[in-house]
């Protein structure tokens, strides 16, 4: 499994770009910088967007990515998520009032955006993968993903705060190659992260003693907030028996 960040911060400057991931050339993991990455070529081969909530910062491409699409003449995009996020995206992102309503302008084959909604907790295939959402705790409803294909298993863990389930269903999995963990915020903004249901270097490590999988499994940092980067760095070496990994721009694993 092949998996290429084009964003992995919680803000935006010339050198930060928000939430966005692509596994091989046809499964984007949000939508937070998709377009300000990817080659027009390379939007056109993505197939399918797992949406993980309806903050913008992870779905704010979703908008010129159907746009230039649409434009040439692509196969339909499916954009992938819990009930919940499909039912914002439609009521207030692609409601003809912020953005054209793209499921109701026709590109090659059909229309240009189709949503596919999928239950918390049921493994659904998706463009050649089996995809299953955890619900976490976040501010909207939000979910992780655990992304399964050719035996190897990774979970992206959406935006969260501490939270039980998603660690029931991570420490069950096999195969699991790899955990992008978010955490955006310094120890010293604690009251924040709470109320915002984001993680601190501090209750990062907390949720960490929940994982059973090997000390070696790498835990693939993002979502850092850029005000805070240094800090945040700092706090996380701090963290011992862990392997950390902090997501840069452009960086590619081979799972």
């Amino acid at each position: 499994m092949h998996l290429r960040v084009l964003g992995c911060h919680g803000g935006e400057t010339p050198k930060h770009r928000t939430s966005s991931f692509l596994i091989g050339d046809t499964l984007a993991v949000d939508a937070g910088a998709v377009t300000g990455s990817l080659s027009l070529d390379e939007q056109e081969r993505i197939e399918s967007v797992l949406i993980s909530h309806p903050h913008m910062d992870h779905i704010r491409d979703l908008a010129t990515l159907a746009d230039n699409r649409c434009q040439k003449g692509s196969a339909t995009l499916e954009i992938v998520g819990v009930p919940a996020t499909v039912k914002a995206l439609k009521q207030h992102f692609f409601n003809d009032i912020i953005w054209p309503d793209f499921t109701r302008i026709d590109s090659k084959d059909g229309p240009a955006v189709r949503f596919v909604e999928i239950e918390p907790g049921r493994p659904t295939h998706i463009n050649g993968f089996e995809v299953t959402p955890v619900m976490v705790n976040h501010t909207v409803d939000t979910s992780a993903f655990i992304i399964h294909q050719n035996a190897t298993s990774i979970v992206y863990s959406g935006d969260t705060g501490p939270t039980d389930e998603l660690w029931s269903h991570v420490n069950a999995i096999d195969d699991l190659q790899a955990l992008l963990m978010e955490v955006a915020f310094p120890n010293d903004e604690a009251e924040l992260a709470h109320r915002s249901r984001h993680h601190t270097p501090i209750t990062l490590e907390t949720e960490l003693e929940k994982l059973t999988h090997r000390d070696e499994l790498p835990i693939l940092l993002y979502h850092i907030k850029p005000v805070f980067e240094a800090q945040v760095l700092r706090e996380l070496a701090q963290i011992s028996g862990r392997n950390l990994q902090i997501l840069q721009l452009g960086d590619e694993f081979l799972l």
